[in-house]
């Protein structure tokens, strides 16, 4: 990209982002429109929600698995060619969820459709950092995750809107469209860009060694969960506790949707400016709204506002996408991978113990509880993390010391 001009890397730039954010959009309205159907999900396959929202831990589990394995074996292989792979995946897989016909079948097929998720973004990440002009690589990240993020805003309220229309079926096929259409624009608009010079399995298994790698992995897989404790049972609390009607939910969703949006802008160029201090501000900004959730979610303006505010704290993503790609040395296609499998470990975490509480019989509130904890724990991390660095680097300087 060294040879054309500064306006040509641009527009290159902004449609390969294009293209990919539609696969993203695609994979965050699969992901997430399920926690706006639950209710449909379990009276349909004849189990109650709590167990419905297993799908949604069946998928998430799919993403765990799915990144490290993929973005291991396909190391060699060109980005544009393994990113068309991922996405044909799983649009089939979406399409094949909608014809499920129970729950060990829709959750054996939402696992399948989570396999390629996080190699997916990982991928997706890593070419639009390479195209990015130097000190913008958060904010090129935080343009792919748009798309994600995006589909909470649009996506995800229309799919939902699909499912109760037509029932909760048709909000996959919806997904499965959406899949195809970004595999003809990756195929157009994305360069076709060689996997890193010498990349092998053995190399990328290598940032497993890194003990940086892991804390960071750490601080997304449980500090982040609480946003999916709280917005997997969204539905159920905002009509048994707000009182809001089956109507009305789609519009919250948005709400969501834009505060996801908003994050993700936000957090891509502060995380340009400051990556550590952000990713540490925005955990304690979750441990806030959170918290606040368990009180505003009796009252509908109050809740509302909450809800926006819960969705901005995805602004940690692309901060924790870069940091991954800073400690992972050589081995960049699982970091950026594992980064998406740990948030899908958040995922399934979040809503394990959201159901958890609220099978114990602590209300529908009590995920506000149980995401602030959440919230804390990975703050305890990032501390952690950030007290071995130095530690690290005083252990060097000293062995430098001494050499001399």
């Amino acid at each position: 990209m060294t040879d054309i001009s500064e306006d040509q890397r641009n527009r290159v730039l902004l449609r390969a982002v294009l293209a990919l954010g539609v696969g993203g959009f695609a994979i965050g309205t699969g992901e997430f429109v399920i926690m706006g159907l639950l209710p449909e999900v379990a009276k349909d396959i004849a189990v109650s929600i709590p167990q419905a929202g297993h799908v949604i831990s069946a998928y998430a589990l799919g993403v765990v698995i799915g990144a490290p394995l993929l973005a291991v074996l396909a190391a060699g292989w060109g980005r544009r060619t393994l990113l068309i792979a991922l996405m044909a995946v799983f649009a089939l897989g979406n399409f094949a969820s909608a014809l499920a016909p129970g729950y060990l079948s829709l959750n054996l097929l939402r696992f399948a459709t989570g396999l390629p998720h996080g190699t997916y973004f990982g991928v997706a990440a890593l070419v639009a950092a390479t195209l990015a002009p130097p000190g913008r690589r958060a904010r090129a990240v935080g343009l792919v995750m748009l798309g994600l993020t995006g589909a909470t805003l649009v996506g995800v309220p229309i799919a939902a809107w699909l499912g109760q229309l037509f029932g909760w079926r048709a909000a996959f096929v919806f997904v499965g469209l959406i899949g195809l259409l970004a595999i003809v624009m990756i195929r157009r608009e994305v360069p076709d860009l060689a996997a890193a010079h010498g990349a092998s399995p053995w190399r990328e298994l290598g940032a497993l060694k890194r003990k940086q790698v892991w804390f960071t992995l750490g601080i997304a897989a449980i500090g982040f969960g609480g946003m999916f404790s709280v917005f997997s049972y969204i539905k159920p609390t905002l009509t048994e506790v707000t009182g809001l009607s089956v109507a009305g939910v789609p519009v919250v969703l948005a709400l969501f949707g834009l505060g996801m949006v908003a994050g993700n802008l936000v957090g891509s160029r502060l995380a340009d400016k400051s990556l550590m201090r952000t990713i540490g501000g925005v955990l304690v900004w979750a441990m806030f709204v959170l918290t606040a959730f368990v009180f505003a979610a009796h009252n509908l303006v109050a809740a509302g506002i909450t809800v926006f505010l819960i969705g901005t704290t995805v602004a940690i993503g692309p901060a924790l996408q870069i940091r991954l790609m800073d400690v992972a040395g050589d081995a960049q296609t699982l970091a950026a991978a594992l980064n998406h499998s740990a948030f899908n470990m958040a995922n399934a975490l979040g809503a394990w113990l959201g159901g958890v509480a609220i099978s114990a019989g602590l209300g529908w509130t009590s995920t506000g509880w149980v995401g602030a904890l959440l919230a804390l724990a990975g703050l305890g991390i990032f501390a952690w993390s950030l007290a071995s660095e130095r530690n690290g680097r005083r252990g060097g300087k000293a062995v430098r010391a001494h050499s001399t």
